[in-house]
Order: structure tokens, then C-alpha cells, then sequence
């Protein structure tokens, strides 16, 4: 019997049998010898030429959650198998009201008029010979997460994507909405301005002053042209705003002194409260944390350290740390958040776990530089009531059974 032929069982055996180290060590290193010969043989062998389209590799296959597939519907991006912080273009969440139009880039202009001493339009190629700037932030639906609200809606086999994967970040490219409004000459008394969309569905939405300073007209994003379904040719960026008021395919914005009250900010995107008033304008993201791992569908196959992982935002700066507890929330202890932290970004953190193979509850929580804690479902419900429908942020919750198989659990907490 030559080295060469050995097999693994082989091994095992003669070293059960007292069979001197050194002939296990020669055999073995034989055995890696004859497995690095056969992967540099198969690693020699011709592959791909060069594309003018780059594609990802055959064995990774991400895919968006569709929650519906209608001109008023969205997809989902999954949160599960993105890593770090930037979306790829084509995994960005989507949410459309009247489906996703084609503009001829030749064609574009935006108009901007109201309260303004010289009303101007502008094509692309206008916006573009102003200086750009870049930004990297998320884009939040202040719908997301709302099937983690309801307690009718909470089911275990939920992905943390078909649950909070309606947020997405890139870094946007543009000009600063100051820059253009400069050229206007914006009139002192114009404190809300309307944008509106060149969709189907003319979607129109008022943003108060205070958020104009960070605001963008952006035509980039992730060093590419924006795709069609996030506003090509150009859309409003406004960092850390909820992504309804980011109107896409932006044509037209209008200065005022006061809110346009459009459907979308009245019969919509308001919260109506126990007392049968409603939150009009709630228009900052609030902070969030959802733990990406280990989560559903994961099974963790052994007892033992395993790192919990996870995505924090907040529209209100920097997240400043965040909190996870291994035992439905009884104590928490501080997660290590990973590099960068920017403001109006989302925030990677991780935790290290000894699963001792039981049942278990795993939750994170994230605090932002306002001093802002993510709320329990309980505190939010107490303050929100059972009515409201948008930034529905409390703290998600994972069951980790004893099996390792892993499902939603904040039912279960409640």
C-alpha cells in the first residue's frame, strides 16, 4: 500500500492502532500533497475572457423579496445576505405608486418655480456642470417593518429581509438642492417646497425648510447612473427623511410658506394616534437595529461561540452604540459596532455568543447621539396604539430553539 492511496479511514485507523506519529505524519502529508496537485491542476485550467458587463459568480444567487408585483407594489432587499454597508444597486429595495416610467435623459427637465424671483428649468446636462458631491446614507420606507408590529401579522418563517428590507443604502452622487435654489434666488418668506414626480401616479410631497440643507438632486448612485427604478434620470435625496418624500423621477419643485397638503402627507404617511388625532410630518427616520444573524431560515449546527450580527440606522446622525441581550431582553450588554459610522447610514455590529444549545431569545437594540433608544413593541403600542401604520422601529426579536433551527420570536415575548 502506497502513501499516495491512503484513505482518511485508513488514517484513522492506523493512528488508533498506536502506529508510530511519524509514519501518520508522512502519510498524511502525502495526502495533502495529492489534494493541493489535483485543486492546481483544476485551477489551471482556461476560464471565463474578460466581459463588458461584469456578473457575480454562479454560486451566489441574492434575490429581492417581491411583497407585491404591481405598479403600486415593492420588493424587499435581503438584508440576510448583503455584507457591509452598501446595497448593490440591483438588491435596493423598491416601492413604486403608479409603476416605473421611462425618461429619455435628452428629454429631462425640472422645473423650479413658486416663491422664487427667477423661476428656471433645468436638463440634465445643466445639473450635471454644477459641482457634484457624493453621499453615502439609507433610504428608508416609513412603512418598513410593519409586519413586525401587528401581532396578527408575526409569523416565525419571516427572513430579515421580507421583514426590515425596506431600507437600503448607497452612496448617491449630485448637486446640493442649495446650489439650484442659489440660481432661483429663493424669496425669504418660502419655508416648504413641493416635489413632484414624473410617474403615473404625479406623487407630490412638501419638505419644510430645516431639511434643505442636506438635501441633494442626485443622478448617481454606487458610481453608476441611477437605476430606473430608484428615480432615473433624477430624484430628491434627503438624508435621514422617510423615502416617500425622496420623490423619484423628480420634474417639478415648487416654493412656498406653507405645507401643499397632498394626498400622500393627509389620506397618507400620517400616523393616527389613540386619540384620534394623527402625526402629520413625522418625516425623520427614527433608530432601528434588526440582527441578521443568526436569524430565519439559519440553523446554528453546534453549540458554541457563534457572533451575532446585525444593521443599526438612525435618521438623526450617527448611531452611537448598540445593545444585545441573549436572554429576551432581561440584560443587555453593548454590541462592538464595525467601521465606518456615518451619519444617516446604516451601522454594521456584531456580538460574540456561547450558545449552550438551548432555548433562547436573542434581541439587539441601537441608541443614537441624540441619546434616542430603540423602543420595546409595548412602548410603542402605549404610544402609538394599534392604528398607526408607519416607523414602526421596536426592537425585533429571534428564537433560537434547541435545535438550532432559528425563527421570528417577538410573539412570543408579548
Amino acid at each position: 500500500m502506497t502513501f499516495s492511496n491512503i484513505s482518511r479511514r485508513q488514517l484513522i485507523r492506523t493512528a488508533a492502532l498506536g502506529v508510530g506519529a511519524g509514519l501518520i505524519k508522512t502519510a498524511t502529508n502525502a495526502f495533502q500533497l495529492e489534494k493541493a496537485s489535483t485543486i492546481s491542476d483544476r485551477a489551471h485550467q482556461p476560464g471565463r475572457v474578460p466581459s463588458k458587463i461584469g456578473q457575480r459568480s454562479p454560486f451566489e444567487k441574492p434575490e429581492r423579496h417581491i411583497y407585491k408585483a404591481l405598479p403600486s407594489g415593492w420588493s424587499m432587499t435581503p438584508l440576510e445576505s448583503n455584507v457591509g454597508i452598501i446595497t448593490p444597486s440591483d438588491l435596493h429595495f423598491e416601492r413604486h405608486h403608479g409603476g416605473i416610467p421611462t425618461i429619455d435623459p435628452d428629454k429631462y427637465e425640472l422645473l423650479i418655480h413658486g416663491m422664487v424671483r427667477k423661476p428656471l428649468k433645468f436638463t440634465l446636462s445643466d445639473i450635471k456642470r454644477f459641482p457634484a458631491q457624493s453621499r453615502t446614507c439609507f433610504i428608508e420606507c416609513s412603512g418598513n417593518g410593519i409586519d413586525g408590529y401587528y401581532a396578527e401579522k408575526m409569523r416565525e418563517n419571516i427572513t430579515p429581509g421580507e421583514l426590515d428590507g425596506m431600507v437600503s443604502t448607497s452612496e448617491w452622487t449630485g448637486v446640493m438642492l442649495s446650489t439650484l435654489l442659489r440660481e432661483c434666488g429663493v424669496k425669504p418668506k418660502a419655508s416648504w417646497l413641493l416635489a413632484e414626480g414624473q410617474d403615473a401616479a404625479a406623487l407630490t410631497r412638501s419638505v419644510p425648510k430645516q431639511f434643505w440643507d442636506q438635501a441633494m438632486i442626485v443622478y448617481g448612485q454606487n458610481g453608476e447612473a441611477l437605476r430606473p427604478a430608484q428615480g432615473y434620470p433624477v430624484r430628491l435625496l434627503l438624508p435621514g427623511v422617510e423615502g416617500n418624500a425622496q420623490v423619484k423621477w423628480l420634474r417639478r419643485i415648487e416654493l412656498s410658506d406653507q405645507p401643499f397638503m397632498t394626498r400622500e402627507e393627509t389620506a397618507k404617511y400620517t400616523d393616527v394616534l389613540p386619540n384620534g388625532k394623527a402625526r402629520m410630518f413625522s418625516l425623520t427616520m427614527d433608530a432601528r437595529s434588526i440582527i441578521t444573524f443568526p436569524a430565519y431560515p439559519d440553523v446554528l449546527y453546534e453549540k458554541g461561540w457563534w457572533e451575532i450580527r446585525g444593521l443599526a440606522w438612525t435618521g438623526r446622525g450617527k448611531i452611537s452604540r448598540v445593545e444585545v441581550s441573549t436572554d429576551g431582553g432581561k440584560n443587555w450588554q453593548r454590541a462592538v459596532l464595525q467601521d465606518p459610522v456615518l451619519p444617516n447610514c446604516t451601522t454594521r455590529f456584531r456580538f460574540l455568543w456561547n450558545w449552550r444549545g438551548k432555548k433562547s431569545y436573542i434581541l439587539s437594540r441601537a441608541i443614537d447621539e441624540t441619546g434616542y433608544v430603540q423602543p420595546t413593541w409595548k412602548q410603542l403600542i402605549d404610544v402609538r396604539g394599534e392604528r398607526s401604520y408607519y416607523h414602526t422601529n421596536n426592537i425585533r426579536a429571534w428564537k433560537v430553539m434547541p435545535t438550532g433551527e432559528v425563527f421570528f420570536g417577538l410573539h412570543d415575548l408579548i
